[in-house]
């Protein structure tokens, strides 16, 4: 019978890479609180009109990317989420149907999934943070969502991003731009690729994020989309822009920058690292103030949120060297057992230590003396606590550290507060 091998496009994480996840999930989680931010979670599957209305019909997720299924009993498609902001707002009209709550700041560490080629931060099935700020995007809303997000970055130490930003305007602005850039394009046709093609009549904008260096040589000279708002939309961009400089967040306005999602307005905005080499963004995001109307919502709720590749964030930390610092940890202690006859006295101290807080691990396959002190150190633990007759006999035992080869005999109610204040230095 043939060996099962994981899913291509999925990938298996080990303890030993775990570390790395749960390292930047700890940032995360710090630097949202310090916003005010609280975790959101959402079905790892909805229907499948929420993300053809909610994304957008005509972009790549929904036309090419998503995997879905055969009709519920109801008789209705469940396709596994492609992101995660639909889902966020669904479950936020769901809860607040007629609106008129407090803003809420939502953030998640989420698995997704998409039908893409597998390539060095893309798979099929991969794992994105985020978050949404729900009931404001106003200017400030807007500086203080990329605040977070670049605070996140700082705080894991990298160093070399970019954020871009532009201004998508409104309904009407965009309508008008779209005009423009068809008939900019119009004479350039037959250089287009065959994804522009598809793009250039269903949602032209999306031409400006092509990959394609002779497409990107073509709509170098497009009209520049900024200069079809109207002076109010403007003047919002101006205000994100001087509250980003007030926050000594760096930034260039990139005419170019569309986002690949069709829900966002206004203000977008992307970072992208020199590490990932041509996929270049690391994450990015925007206000999306029209979602919960089409989605079905009474009212518009103001909306402006973020998403970053988690893979992609690992890559750049790796090239970067970004986890050397992140020094493994063993058990504090290791019960090693000198008499196979107290092997149940061994796993009573084994239980009475963790539950006085104590991370133990003892000897579970019978091995010698000399197996066990392997084990201790290939697990990197702190300490050997000696088990035998002697020790049972006299209530105390022998707590060996094994870095300074120090040694103590103790009683099993001293042990945790030796090993606290061996902790704090």
């Amino acid at each position: 019978m043939a060996q099962f091998q994981v899913v291509k496009g999925a990938k298996d994480i080990f303890p030993e890479e775990i570390v790395r996840w749960h390292y930047i999930e700890g940032v995360i989680r710090s630097v949202t609180a310090l916003y005010g931010f609280s975790e959101i979670r959402t079905p790892v599957f909805e229907y499948t009109e929420l993300f053809q209305r909610g994304i957008g019909s005509t972009t790549d997720i929904v036309g090419k990317e998503m995997f879905s299924f055969l009709p519920d009993p109801n008789g209705r498609s469940i396709t596994l989420r492609p992101e995660m902001t639909a889902g966020v707002m669904r479950a936020f009209l769901q809860k607040y149907p007629g609106g008129g709550v407090p803003a809420h700041k939502l953030y998640y560490v989420a698995d997704l999934f998409r039908k893409e080629r597998p390539q060095a931060g893309r798979q099929r099935q991969f794992t994105q943070f985020g978050a949404e700020l729900l009931g404001v995007s106003s200017p400030a809303a807007v500086a203080e969502v990329i605040s977070m997000m670049m605070q996140v970055f700082d705080s894991l130490g990298l160093q070399g991003l970019k954020l871009r930003v532009n201004s998508l305007g409104d309904l009407d602005d965009r309508a008008r731009y779209r005009d423009m850039l068809r008939a900019y394009l119009e004479p350039f046709r037959d250089k287009l690729d065959e994804p522009s093609l598809e793009r250039f009549d269903k949602n032209p904008l999306r031409i400006l994020d092509s990959k394609n260096p002779a497409v990107q040589e073509i709509v170098a000279g497009a009209p520049k989309l900024l200069d079809c708002i109207r002076s109010e939309g403007r003047a919002e961009f101006d205000r994100v822009l001087g509250y980003l400089a007030d926050r000594n967040i760096a930034y260039e306005v990139d005419h170019l920058l569309v986002r690949g999602l069709d829900y966002y307005g206004h203000t977008a905005f992307e970072v992208v690292s020199s590490e990932l080499g041509a996929q270049d963004a690391l994450g990015g995001g925007g206000r999306y103030d029209a979602l919960s109307k089409e989605l079905g919502g009474n009212v518009e709720i103001p909306a402006v949120g973020f998403a970053v590749g988690m893979e992609r964030l690992i890559i750049a930390m790796e090239k970067q060297g970004l986890f050397a610092a992140l020094t493994p940890h063993g058990p504090q202690v290791f019960v090693v057992l000198q008499d196979s006859s107290l092997e149940d006295q061994a796993l009573r101290i084994s239980d009475r230590l963790r539950h006085a807080g104590v991370s133990v691990e003892s000897d579970l396959a019978g091995r010698s003396m000399k197996a066990q002190m392997r084990e201790a150190n290939r697990l990197m633990a702190g300490f050997a606590l000696f088990v035998g007759q002697d020790e049972v006999a006299s209530g105390n035992y022998t707590l060996r550290n094994l870095k300074t080869s120090e040694q103590f005999s103790l009683s099993l109610d001293a042990i945790p507060g030796v090993l606290h204040e061996s902790s704090k230095q």
